[in-house]
């Protein structure tokens, strides 16, 4: 992951965290994260997997981790496959029509 996806995710955890309200420390004594690393990851430096997800718990941003990878059994083209056939419409007119027009006999 590049720099400036770190950066900006770190950015946008510690924007989360303040508006949450939470204090770093109160968030350090929710994950059992140290205050120097969650300082660390909001300054855009990076920090291991579990950390992360750690404070995405304390969040309670961890119903969110969905939206990053969707679940591909609910792509709009696997409906297709449950979708009814189309059946073309079945002409039950007689061949043979005698046609009239209204003022013939």
């Amino acid at each position: 992951m590049n720099n400036i996806n770190i950066n900006r995710l770190g950015k946008l955890i510690k924007d989360y965290r303040i508006y949450y309200p939470m204090t770093q420390a109160e968030l350090s004594e929710k994950t059992g994260i140290s205050p120097r690393t969650i300082t660390r990851f909001e300054s855009g430096e990076d920090i291991s997997l579990s950390n992360f997800l750690k404070i995405l718990d304390a969040l309670g941003l961890t119903d969110n981790i969905s939206l990053l990878i969707p679940d591909q059994s609910i792509r709009p083209s696997a409906f297709l496959n449950d979708a009814p056939k189309r059946k073309r419409a079945s002409s039950k007119r007689d061949k043979k029509q005698d046609f009239k027009w209204g003022d013939e006999e």
